[in-house]
Formats: C-alpha cells, structure tokens, sequence
C-alpha cells in the first residue's frame, strides 16, 4: 500500500458518478479560493446497489488515486462511499497512507443539522439501497438525537433518471411519487426529509410536488459546504496545506466526452476532463 508525504494540493472530491457535482459546486461557491481536483468512477457507477466489500474497495482506490495525485484533503460527495467505505478508510487505510491526510463523508455534516430542523421529531429519508441498508444514517442521528425516529426509503430509480437526463420528464412524475408515497405511509408526522443522495437535488422541483408543503427537504451541498468551511478553520495544520489558484479540474474513469455532456446537466461551465485509470 501507497505511503503519501506532506504536501500541498487540491481539495479532492470523488463520486462514483455526477452526483458529487452538486457537492463540489456548493463547496466552490463558498470556498473558491482553494484548487480543486474532481474523480468521478463512471465506468463502475452505481455503487448504490454494490455490497460493503465492492464499494469500501472501489472508494479505497479513488481516495488513493487522489492522494497520488497531490489532494491532502478528500471529500467523498457521495452518500453510499460514506455510509460504506469511509470508517474502513479512516481507520484502517489512513493510518498506513499517511496519518495527517484526510477523508471526509457527506453523512456526519448532514446528520448534524437535523436536530434544528424538526420540530416532531419525526424524520423522512429518501437514499439508494446501499445507503438505506447500511443503517448509517439511523445510526449517526440516533448519536446525536436519540428521540429522532427516522423513516428511510430506498428510491433505485431516482438516480438513473437523473443520470440518463429524465429527471424533468412526465415519466419521472410516476417514480418521484411512488417513493414519495411509501415515506407518507409509513409515518405521517414527518415534517423533515433529507435528500440522502447527491444526484436527488435535480429531482427537487419533482419531490416537492408530491410532498406536504409543510415538509421542509434537507439537500445536502450547502451543508456540506458549510462543514468543509468550519473543519478548516477549526484544523488550521490542513487549511496550510491547500493550495489556493481557483482552479478546478476532473478526471473520469469513463469516456471524457460522456463526462462532459452528463456533467453539463450538473455544471453550468465549460470544463476540462482528463480520463484516468485505477488499479
């Protein structure tokens, strides 16, 4: 296993496809003073529905990657890497890498905010399969808030409609409802539902359609966003090492021109894509 020096870098985000676009786009709107090197694994996308095993190894090899690559910082903007591969990761590939670098997930910061936002304590989530099965958000909000019951409901199609441009079709209306149904049936006292994966903020006209309107929905860049600020001024010894240009670029393990088309669904900006290959 790679070991990694000291040194001054980019942030690096990783996704296991687009959805980490809408982490990275918050992060850049607050932060954009710092470089930033976006991975995204799109020839192995979806890690939704990828055993514990498949996606800690898939997300262990992009982490990596982006530590070769000079990052002393990854987020991973992707709610099935956090939920299945970050402790791994934090605990047992760090320490060997190097045990000043760091990875960071999209659930904690998520979790963090919902005390504030629910006044029933009663709360909805909408995720992929691996994110809803591995229990991590149950787990981090019964952390924190013990009284907080939590509602989860894998959604499978919600993400391909995103990802195959469908998200603002009729055809998408059928999908959005039907999951939004079976999260009203099985508690009605949710007044707060978090969107627990980072394609689903392109869905958000959709769902706010068929939920109450009284519901309010957590999505989750600018939390993240705001949690990215707060870590670097609370670990000053990390904040040094960022390099500051403004610069952001992206690296695919897909084809760089399907890159670019899906991307523009996320970015509003002409980028520059670099095809990449993991071991």
């Amino acid at each position: 296993m790679a070991q990694f020096p000291n040194q001054s870098g980019p942030i690096g985000v990783f996704d296991s496809g687009y959805g980490g676009l809408t982490i990275l786009s918050e992060i850049r709107k607050r932060l954009p003073m710092y470089d930033y090197l976006y991975l995204g694994d799109n020839a192995r996308t979806p890690y939704g529905t990828r055993s514990f095993d498949v996606v800690y190894e898939y997300t262990r090899q992009c982490a990596e990657k982006l530590f070769e690559l000079g990052c002393p910082l990854v987020i991973l903007g992707c709610n099935t890497a956090s939920a299945k591969a970050l402790k791994s990761i934090q605990m047992t590939d760090l320490p060997v890498w190097n045990p000043e670098r760091r990875v960071l997930g999209v659930i904690r910061p998520t979790v963090e905010q919902i005390g504030d936002c629910t006044r029933t304590r009663h709360v909805g989530l909408f995720a992929t399969i691996g994110t809803v099965q591995s229990e991590s958000y149950p787990i981090e909000i019964h952390k924190l808030f013990p009284d907080i019951k939590i509602s989860c409901v894998a959604c499978p199609l919600w993400v391909p409609l995103v990802e195959n441009s469908e998200y603002d079709s009729e055809g998408a209306d059928y999908f959005v409802k039907k999951y939004v149904d079976q999260l009203l049936a099985m508690d009605k006292e949710i007044d707060t539902v978090i969107l627990g994966c980072t394609h689903y903020p392109l869905l958000l006209p959709k769902i706010r359609k068929y939920l109450p309107a009284h519901i309010r929905i957590i999505s989750q860049g600018a939390i993240v966003a705001a949690s990215l600020e707060d870590y670097l001024r609370r670990h000053q010894s990390m904040e040094t090492l960022l390099t500051r240009g403004g610069s952001c670029q992206f690296l695919t393990t897909e084809s760089v021109e399907k890159f670019k088309r899906s991307a523009s669904i996320f970015l509003s900006e002409e980028i520059s894509v670099s095809h990449i290959q993991l071991n």
